[in-house]
């Protein structure tokens, strides 16, 4: 492979149209793992802490979901912890589902990617009131 990882992906990924990344419960889950694990300890909410920024579009050890995968699993030199003891494998592809949505453009219609503070604009639920646009007609 380009990545120099071998072995392939599960049949699973291309089969359901990658489950782990548009499924709400496997992202729900992903994201509690995230939190679980204190990742939002390195990497903040994607956007960087001491660990690399994961909203940035690129990776250093790749974006594609066997790499996120490996670098779960094995870790990576300068800091990025090994997770292979502590998660199982569906974990393991539901953090990879959750982290890759983190950075992903577009909408995922499972489930939202990034928690509200790293939104660009306030969630509607929390944007600010109209201005009192007046008193509605009476009926």
């Amino acid at each position: 492979m380009a990545n120099r990882i071998g072995g392939a992906p599960p049949d699973v990924l291309s089969a359901l149209g990658e489950p782990y990344e548009s499924n709400a419960y496997n992202l729900g889950e992903g994201k509690r793992l995230y939190a679980w694990f204190n990742c939002k300890g390195c990497h903040a909410d994607g956007g960087g802490a001491s660990g690399p920024a994961l909203m940035d579009g690129w990776w250093r050890y790749g974006a594609d979901p066997v790499s996120v995968f490996v670098s779960l699993r094995d870790g990576r030199p300068n800091g990025m912890p090994a997770f292979g003891d502590k998660l199982t494998t569906e974990q393991m592809w539901q953090l990879v589902g959750y982290v890759r949505s983190i950075g992903r453009a577009s909408a995922v219609t499972g489930a939202p990617s990034r928690n509200d503070e790293m939104q660009s604009r306030p969630a509607e639920n929390r944007a600010p009131a109209a201005a009192d646009l007046g008193t509605p007609p009476s009926r």
